[in-house]
């Protein structure tokens, strides 16, 4: 009888191991919560292909579009913890919690990092013909004429409205926020001369800087982009505008897995999206995002988040920031 259990005892033991050395031995899938064709889910398609080849498997990308990335972070919350469901988290991820009266999960109890995949410039640009042609011009004029400049955002509590209102706490100006939805209309009106300026992607911008139809006046990263069309172009910190010098407002891409992972397989997971984050192809299609890889372990994921929830949250209780 004990060698029957004794041999139970060890059978469990080497199935378990080997089901774990095993992972993955189906599809994977990244679940964006977003809908298809924006900048997070060029990022999450491209590192998926990359992460396929690199764990043998298939990466199924899954759009979950919704209530401010709530919806698809839920869905993962809520999958079961063995490492084949992720979810492409970014700024908004670390500012919902303080947006939000409720939320359906707790960042620290339902989710445990992976990877932070790198990070990304919003760029503050003015039509071609706008009398400003710096950033002190627009911090002048802001408080020379407090409430009559304006700038536009894809929605309120998203990382280029923040970096508007991280702008205007700063250099202690007002300015109004006039928020779209989305950054094709807000360009639209950009351009149309309806807002005075915006704190777009790089993405967004890019094609309209190089056009001439849109001037760059800074990078909200703390350091110039090396992206080729944005090289010539300073970082807000350092614009010469002194209250500016702390300023730092990136959008960023994280993937998390739910809590209880278990350690190896996150390990994996980390090693195949590192690689695949800094393979050619990854950083060749996301160029045009300005993204700056990062591809660092789980504990530089989870120190990076929890900065950026602390750090704006400040900002958003200290200028009553409400979403949508």
């Amino acid at each position: 009888m004990m060698n029957r259990i004794f041999l139970s005892i060890v059978l469990q033991t080497i199935l378990a191991v080997t089901c774990a050395h095993a992972f993955p031995d189906k599809p994977i899938r990244i679940v964006v919560p977003f809908a298809p064709g924006g900048g997070t889910d060029l990022i999450a398609r491209t590192l998926g292909q990359v992460m396929s080849q690199e764990l043998g498997q298939a990466v199924i990308i899954d759009n979950k579009a919704g209530g401010g990335t709530v919806i698809g972070t839920d869905a993962v919350a809520k999958s079961p913890a063995d490492g084949y469901t992720l979810v492409m988290a970014t700024f908004a991820n670390a500012v919902n919690p303080s947006l939000l009266a409720k939320m359906p999960y707790a960042y620290d109890k339902a989710f445990a990092p992976v990877m932070l995949v790198g990070l990304s410039p919003n760029v503050l640009v003015v039509r071609a013909d706008s009398p400003f042609k710096s950033v002190q011009d627009i911090v002048n004029a802001a408080r020379a004429n407090p409430g009559k400049l304006s700038f536009a955002s894809q929605g309120a509590g998203t990382s280029a409205h923040l970096a508007g209102e991280l702008f205007k706490s700063l250099t202690k100006t007002f300015m109004i926020h006039i928020p779209y939805r989305g950054a094709g209309p807000a360009l639209t009106d950009l351009l149309g001369g309806q807002v005075d300026m915006m704190f777009a992607t790089a993405s967004a911008v890019g094609g309209f800087i190089e056009s001439g139809k849109l001037r760059a006046l800074a990078v909200t990263t703390k350091e110039r982009s090396p992206v080729a069309r944005l090289a010539h172009v300073p970082s807000l910190a350092g614009s010469g505008v002194p209250e500016l010098r702390t300023y730092a407002a990136d959008s960023w891409y994280g993937l998390f897995v739910p809590v209880g992972t278990p350690p190896d397989v996150i390990a994996k997971l980390n090693t195949a999206a590192k690689r695949a984050a800094n393979s050619d192809i990854f950083k060749k299609r996301v160029a045009d995002e300005g993204l700056v890889v990062s591809a660092g372990s789980p504990q530089e994921l989870d120190s990076y988040f929890k900065g950026e929830v602390v750090r704006w949250r400040k900002l958003i209780q200290t200028a009553n920031i409400k979403a949508e």
